[in-house]
Protein backbone atom coordinates (compact mmCIF):
# COMPACT_ATOMS: atom_id res chain seq x y z
CA UNK A 1 0.00 0.00 0.00
CA UNK A 2 1.40 3.22 -0.80
CA UNK A 3 1.29 6.08 1.40
CA UNK A 4 -1.58 7.74 3.37
CA UNK A 5 -2.34 11.27 2.80
CA UNK A 6 -2.54 13.62 5.64
CA UNK A 7 -4.75 16.26 4.85
CA UNK A 8 -3.46 19.06 7.05
CA UNK A 9 -4.56 22.37 7.43
CA UNK A 10 -1.97 23.96 4.65
CA UNK A 11 -2.73 21.29 2.68
CA UNK A 12 -6.23 21.93 2.42
CA UNK A 13 -5.87 25.46 2.04
CA UNK A 14 -4.22 24.32 -1.04
CA UNK A 15 -6.68 22.52 -2.43
CA UNK A 16 -8.96 25.18 -2.55
CA UNK A 17 -6.27 27.83 -3.98
CA UNK A 18 -5.53 25.63 -6.75
CA UNK A 19 -7.93 22.65 -7.01
CA UNK A 20 -11.62 25.19 -6.84
CA UNK A 21 -13.04 27.58 -8.79
CA UNK A 22 -14.72 29.40 -6.25
CA UNK A 23 -16.99 32.73 -7.60
CA UNK A 24 -18.91 35.42 -4.91
CA UNK A 25 -21.90 33.72 -4.91
CA UNK A 26 -20.80 31.06 -3.55
CA UNK A 27 -18.27 32.59 -1.19
CA UNK A 28 -21.76 34.83 0.26
CA UNK A 29 -23.97 31.62 0.33
CA UNK A 30 -20.92 29.73 1.99
CA UNK A 31 -20.65 33.09 4.79
CA UNK A 32 -24.28 33.35 5.44
CA UNK A 33 -24.58 29.47 6.23
CA UNK A 34 -21.64 29.86 8.81
CA UNK A 35 -23.07 31.98 10.76
CA UNK A 36 -26.19 29.56 11.59
CA UNK A 37 -25.91 26.85 14.27
CA UNK A 38 -26.19 24.47 12.26
CA UNK A 39 -23.51 25.33 9.69
CA UNK A 40 -21.43 22.23 9.90
CA UNK A 41 -24.29 20.13 7.32
CA UNK A 42 -23.01 22.53 4.46
CA UNK A 43 -20.82 20.48 2.32
CA UNK A 44 -17.52 21.32 2.03
CA UNK A 45 -16.27 23.69 -1.28
CA UNK A 46 -14.28 21.24 -3.12
CA UNK A 47 -17.01 18.54 -2.62
CA UNK A 48 -19.58 20.64 -4.46
CA UNK A 49 -17.37 21.41 -7.57
CA UNK A 50 -16.60 17.34 -7.60
CA UNK A 51 -20.31 17.04 -7.86
CA UNK A 52 -20.75 19.79 -10.55
CA UNK A 53 -18.33 18.28 -12.48
CA UNK A 54 -19.55 14.37 -12.13
CA UNK A 55 -22.88 15.88 -13.26
CA UNK A 56 -21.59 17.63 -16.17
CA UNK A 57 -19.45 14.31 -17.49
CA UNK A 58 -22.60 12.17 -17.02
CA UNK A 59 -24.85 14.70 -18.95
CA UNK A 60 -27.22 14.62 -16.32
CA UNK A 61 -31.00 16.27 -17.03
CA UNK A 62 -32.74 15.06 -13.60
CA UNK A 63 -31.42 14.69 -10.23
CA UNK A 64 -32.73 14.45 -6.91
CA UNK A 65 -31.30 15.59 -3.33
CA UNK A 66 -32.52 13.77 -0.31
CA UNK A 67 -31.50 17.07 2.38
CA UNK A 68 -30.96 20.36 0.80
CA UNK A 69 -30.10 22.73 3.89
CA UNK A 70 -29.32 26.04 3.06
CA UNK A 71 -28.41 25.11 -1.05
CA UNK A 72 -24.99 24.74 -1.35
CA UNK A 73 -25.29 21.43 -2.92
CA UNK A 74 -28.30 22.20 -5.10
CA UNK A 75 -26.72 25.07 -6.57
CA UNK A 76 -23.25 23.57 -7.63
CA UNK A 77 -25.38 20.90 -9.35
CA UNK A 78 -28.46 23.01 -10.42
CA UNK A 79 -25.35 25.38 -12.14
CA UNK A 80 -24.09 22.21 -13.92
CA UNK A 81 -27.36 21.00 -15.46
CA UNK A 82 -28.48 22.00 -18.65
CA UNK A 83 -31.38 24.68 -19.79
CA UNK A 84 -34.20 22.03 -19.62
CA UNK A 85 -32.06 19.83 -16.94
CA UNK A 86 -34.41 19.14 -13.06
CA UNK A 87 -33.26 18.57 -9.46
CA UNK A 88 -35.82 17.55 -6.93
CA UNK A 89 -34.99 18.98 -3.30
CA UNK A 90 -36.16 17.26 -0.29
CA UNK A 91 -36.29 18.83 2.93
CA UNK A 92 -38.66 19.51 5.78
CA UNK A 93 -37.29 23.52 6.91
CA UNK A 94 -38.72 26.05 5.78
CA UNK A 95 -36.27 28.43 7.64
CA UNK A 96 -32.96 26.53 6.34
CA UNK A 97 -34.31 25.96 2.40
CA UNK A 98 -35.70 29.90 2.19
CA UNK A 99 -31.94 30.97 2.13
CA UNK A 100 -31.36 28.28 -0.45
CA UNK A 101 -34.49 29.50 -2.13
CA UNK A 102 -32.38 33.04 -2.52
CA UNK A 103 -29.24 32.13 -3.97
CA UNK A 104 -31.04 29.68 -6.27
CA UNK A 105 -32.55 32.33 -7.66
CA UNK A 106 -29.33 35.03 -7.73
CA UNK A 107 -28.07 32.48 -9.39
CA UNK A 108 -30.68 32.33 -12.08
CA UNK A 109 -31.30 28.56 -11.37
CA UNK A 110 -34.60 28.41 -9.51
CA UNK A 111 -36.51 27.04 -12.51
CA UNK A 112 -34.58 24.16 -12.68
CA UNK A 113 -35.32 23.06 -9.03
CA UNK A 114 -38.10 21.89 -7.38
CA UNK A 115 -38.39 21.83 -4.03
CA UNK A 116 -40.11 19.17 -1.70
CA UNK A 117 -41.26 20.48 1.89
CA UNK A 118 -42.09 17.10 3.39
CA UNK A 119 -40.16 14.28 5.03
CA UNK A 120 -38.30 12.96 1.93
CA UNK A 121 -39.62 8.83 2.23
CA UNK A 122 -42.48 10.29 1.80
CA UNK A 123 -41.77 12.43 -1.37
CA UNK A 124 -39.35 9.55 -2.44
CA UNK A 125 -42.46 7.02 -2.15
CA UNK A 126 -44.42 8.73 -4.76
CA UNK A 127 -41.79 9.60 -6.87
CA UNK A 128 -41.66 6.03 -7.98
CA UNK A 129 -45.02 5.92 -8.54
CA UNK A 130 -44.15 8.31 -11.18
CA UNK A 131 -40.60 8.64 -12.05
CA UNK A 132 -39.40 5.27 -10.91
CA UNK A 133 -35.93 4.51 -13.02
CA UNK A 134 -35.50 7.79 -14.54
CA UNK A 135 -33.20 9.73 -12.03
CA UNK A 136 -29.37 10.28 -13.75
CA UNK A 137 -27.99 11.10 -10.19
CA UNK A 138 -29.02 11.32 -6.65
CA UNK A 139 -27.66 12.96 -3.67
CA UNK A 140 -28.16 11.75 0.03
CA UNK A 141 -27.24 14.19 2.53
CA UNK A 142 -30.04 13.82 5.50
CA UNK A 143 -30.62 11.98 8.71
CA UNK A 144 -28.03 9.42 9.11
CA UNK A 145 -30.43 6.63 11.05
CA UNK A 146 -32.51 6.97 7.81
CA UNK A 147 -29.85 6.19 4.97
CA UNK A 148 -30.73 2.94 4.51
CA UNK A 149 -34.32 3.51 3.74
CA UNK A 150 -32.68 6.71 1.57
CA UNK A 151 -30.55 3.99 -0.29
CA UNK A 152 -33.26 1.69 -0.99
CA UNK A 153 -35.74 4.34 -2.15
CA UNK A 154 -33.22 6.43 -4.39
CA UNK A 155 -32.18 2.91 -5.87
CA UNK A 156 -35.88 2.34 -7.31
CA UNK A 157 -35.73 6.40 -8.56
CA UNK A 158 -32.03 5.72 -10.70
CA UNK A 159 -31.90 4.98 -13.91
CA UNK A 160 -29.31 2.17 -15.14
CA UNK A 161 -26.21 3.53 -15.16
CA UNK A 162 -27.84 6.20 -13.28
CA UNK A 163 -25.50 7.61 -9.89
CA UNK A 164 -26.17 8.07 -5.97
CA UNK A 165 -23.51 10.23 -3.84
CA UNK A 166 -24.18 9.56 -0.19
CA UNK A 167 -22.43 11.71 2.30
CA UNK A 168 -20.72 11.41 5.48
CA UNK A 169 -20.03 7.57 5.28
CA UNK A 170 -16.74 8.17 6.74
CA UNK A 171 -18.30 10.25 9.73
CA UNK A 172 -15.43 12.98 11.14
CA UNK A 173 -13.38 8.93 11.57
CA UNK A 174 -15.77 7.70 14.01
CA UNK A 175 -16.77 4.71 11.78
CA UNK A 176 -13.79 2.78 12.66
CA UNK A 177 -13.70 3.91 16.47
CA UNK A 178 -15.28 0.86 17.28
CA UNK A 179 -16.36 3.03 20.87
CA UNK A 180 -18.26 5.09 18.79
CA UNK A 181 -21.70 3.72 19.19
CA UNK A 182 -24.19 6.35 18.80
CA UNK A 183 -26.95 5.35 16.66
CA UNK A 184 -25.91 7.77 13.50
CA UNK A 185 -22.56 5.83 13.55
CA UNK A 186 -23.97 2.28 14.08
CA UNK A 187 -26.14 3.38 11.10
CA UNK A 188 -23.46 4.54 8.28
CA UNK A 189 -21.22 1.51 9.65
CA UNK A 190 -24.32 -0.54 8.70
CA UNK A 191 -24.89 1.20 5.18
CA UNK A 192 -21.26 0.77 4.49
CA UNK A 193 -21.23 -2.73 5.10
CA UNK A 194 -23.79 -3.48 2.92
CA UNK A 195 -22.78 -0.95 -0.43
CA UNK A 196 -19.63 -3.27 0.14
CA UNK A 197 -21.33 -6.43 -0.95
CA UNK A 198 -24.58 -5.11 -2.39
CA UNK A 199 -24.45 -6.53 -6.31
CA UNK A 200 -26.94 -4.19 -7.64
CA UNK A 201 -24.20 -1.57 -7.68
CA UNK A 202 -20.60 -0.55 -8.75
CA UNK A 203 -19.32 1.45 -5.93
CA UNK A 204 -16.33 3.26 -4.12
CA UNK A 205 -15.88 5.36 -1.00
CA UNK A 206 -13.72 8.39 -1.58
CA UNK A 207 -12.52 10.23 1.34
CA UNK A 208 -13.66 13.55 0.28
CA UNK A 209 -14.42 15.97 2.90
CA UNK A 210 -16.42 13.63 5.59
CA UNK A 211 -16.48 10.69 3.19
CA UNK A 212 -17.95 10.32 0.12
CA UNK A 213 -19.64 6.90 -1.50
CA UNK A 214 -20.11 7.16 -5.38
CA UNK A 215 -22.30 3.90 -6.05
CA UNK A 216 -23.46 3.26 -9.94
CA UNK A 217 -26.31 1.54 -10.45
CA UNK A 218 -25.89 -1.40 -12.69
Amino acid sequence: MGKQLQVTERLYNYILEFGFRDDPLLQELRAETAKLPASMMQISPEQGQFMALLAQLMGVKKAIEIGTFTGYSSLSVARALPADGRLICCDVSEDYTAVARRYWAKAGVAGKIDLRLAPALETLAALKKTDAASFDMAFIDADKTNYQNYYEAVLDLLRPGGVMLIDNVLWGGDIADPAAKDAETLALRKLNSFVATDSRVDFCLLPVADGLTIARKR
